[in-house]
């Protein structure tokens, strides 16, 4: 904590910073406020006393409030329209730096924005408030160390967000790790120590992995260019072989795959949420989650196109498998809490599914379940809070008639509710449809080795088949052969998981609102406070707003997907795999892939 202090003390106050840096109107730094400004409130806790409960409190809280009006900046200074560079996956806006940090080592502070990362700060800035806002009755026990673990994790988020030096980046993403294992091991329930033990050995397991893999690139890099740096640009400019993409694939993708969490690394997730109090889950469920599936697509992607080929079609396989196992899961939970967990591991899915369909709806479409999710999901938690707070049970059984003893509460819940169960005019919709239209358009989803019948020198039959010299004739590479067969098949199984959604957050939602009143404690369950009203509604008016004007979102990351995808075509290396046609055309069976690829030709 001290060394990012003196980190921030150093680049404010550096001459150099500003010379080197694109920062806005007047020189301000928006990027190093956004990120440092918790650490302002951490200095200012540290000297309140700790038997000051509400000053502690109200100082984390006006820390956070401080922290989303600085990132307002960067909402208005922000240009969707700004020229993208040729030939680069990202353009970077409100740049800082490159400063140089450990120069003997190539590693520098650079700091910058583009339509991707963007949202997802104003994600994080607009729910930390609400998220301390909803600890004032809800946690008592070592309270000020709980605000400073907070703010901490606040100042982790957004540097991983906002970093352009791969080593900078890799710092923030461990600095989330240390205050979430506290806040899930201190302040958690009944196993919170299994808890923030399993939450810290598959998330540093993962780590490691990229930390190798990260070590293996700035090598590599720094020999073919003969300057070692961590700047993501040189980093991006490295060269790698099939082999060598494929393995540094692997590395990046699990690590941020365990962070998602995608089936089958999702089995930390459910005992983190449920043990975490309400402003952990909040916090790990609507941003923490986003890390995984920002790296996947600022890292994974971009540095290993060619492995992406190779990987996508079987990642979009246990995406869709999330999508649907989660969401069976949760139609059987008896803890609403637990319930909600495992709706993040079916709505992820369908993030992960957009990414890898490489399509202009597939990206847009994730970037947009992110927010939603983050939006919605964290909603519910917020409402699982209020509930438990009351009834100190977050069994479905327990309740049953809340909506007659808090109208004003049911009313919120259930907005909430259709937002995360893809209501149209809410915003889990549009995310949840775009994706899977992305999806249904996909060219990219084709396995390198398509099964189909064929006939040819060589034999005939049903079979796998590959490009030999006895072929006939090659019809296109494997990236071209979509979409149809997988990405359809994609399609509808992810569309199952929309139907099964909606089954379990309305079955529960009628459990716990609806029905008689047969619990007397649920009978005195106390209706919402002003300050649990002032929680819950900017979360119900966002989830209207983005439902109602996606444009306002969707335009501000257009230029970016469509520049991504501009570079990602151009480095993904067509590959050899090809379908066979047959030497008789009698032999195709119609309607079967290669009839398919022959009409395609």
């Amino acid at each position: 904590m001290v060394q990012l202090t003196n980190i921030f003390s150093a680049l404010v106050g550096n001459p150099l910073l500003a010379q080197a840096a694109n920062v806005g109107e007047g020189g301000i730094p928006w990027l190093t406020l956004t990120t440092f400004g918790p650490l302002l409130g951490i200095l200012a806790l540290l000297l309140i006393p700790r038997d000051q409960v509400q000053v502690l409190r109200n100082v984390a809280l006006l820390t956070t409030l401080g922290v989303f009006a600085v990132s307002m900046g960067i909402l208005v200074l922000f240009n969707p329209s700004v020229p993208m560079a040729a030939g680069e996956a990202f353009t970077f806006q409100l740049t800082e730096g490159p400063y140089e940090w450990i120069p003997s080592l190539g590693v520098s502070y650079s700091l910058g924005i583009d339509g991707f990362s963007y949202w997802i700060v104003l994600l994080t800035t607009f729910l930390m408030p609400l998220a301390v806002w909803s600890t004032y009755s809800a946690v008592h026990k070592n309270v000020k160390e709980y605000m400073i673990c907070l703010l901490f994790l606040e100042v982790g988020m957004i540097g991983a967000l906002v970093a352009t030096d791969v080593f900078l980046f890799y710092i923030f993403w461990e600095v989330m790790l240390i205050p979430m294992y506290f806040i899930i091991g201190v302040w958690g329930g009944a196993e919170r120590v299994k808890a923030a033990a399993t939450f810290f050995i598959y998330t540093m397991l993962g780590s490691i992995l990229m930390l190798l893999a990260i070590m293996y690139v700035y090598f590599q890099a720094g020999g073919q260019t003969g300057t070692f740096s961590f700047l993501y640009t040189d980093i991006l400019a490295a060269e790698f072989s099939a082999t060598e993409q494929f393995w540094l694939f692997a590395a990046f993708f699990l690590a941020f795959a365990i962070k998602v969490p995608l089936f089958p690394f999702h089995t930390w997730l459910p005992l983190a949420h449920v043990q975490a109090p309400t402003a952990g889950s909040v916090i790990l469920a609507a941003v923490m989650l986003k890390m995984g599936t920002y790296g996947i697509l600022r890292y994974a992607f971009p540095l290993f196109p060619d492995a992406l080929k190779t990987f996508a079609p079987y990642i979009a396989v246990l995406s869709v498998i999330g999508i649907v196992y989660g969401a069976i899961v949760a139609l059987v939970q008896d803890d609403v809490k637990k319930l909600v967990a495992y709706s993040s591991v079916s709505h992820l899915g369908f993030c992960v599914l957009g990414l890898v369909a490489m399509t202009p709806q597939g990206l847009s479409g994730a970037m947009y379940v992110m927010l939603a999710h983050g939006i919605a999901t964290g909603g519910l938690f917020l409402c699982v809070g209020v509930i438990y707070e009351r009834r100190h049970s977050r069994q479905i059984a327990d309740f049953g008639g809340v909506a007659k003893v808090m109208p004003v509460f049911a009313a919120l819940f259930m907005v909430i509710t259709f937002a995360s169960a893809g209501l149209p005019g809410l915003n889990g919709f549009v995310g949840e449809f775009l994706s899977i239209m992305g999806t249904s358009r996909s060219h990219f989803l084709w396995f390198d080795t398509p099964f189909g019948y064929v006939r040819g020198a060589g034999g005939s039959g049903y079979g796998v088949y590959e490009l030999t010299a006895m072929t006939d004739v090659a019809i296109g590479s494997a990236r071209q052969a979509g979409p149809e067969i997988t990405a359809f098949i994609f399609t509808i199984v992810a569309t199952s998981g929309v139907i099964l959604g909606a089954a379990y957050l309305l079955w529960m939602f009628k459990r716990v609102m609806f029905g008689a009143v047969v619990h007397d404690e649920v009978a005195k369950m106390p209706r919402l406070s002003a300050r649990e009203i002032g929680v819950l509604v900017p979360i119900v008016l966002m989830a209207v707003f983005m439902g109602v004007f996606p444009k306002f979102f969707l335009s501000r990351m257009d230029p970016s997907i469509h520049q991504f995808l501009t570079y990602m075509d151009q480095n993904v290396t067509e590959t050899n795999t090809v379908v066979v046609e047959p030497l008789d055309p009698s032999w195709v069976p119609q309607g079967s892939m290669i009839d398919l690829a022959k009409e395609r030709r």
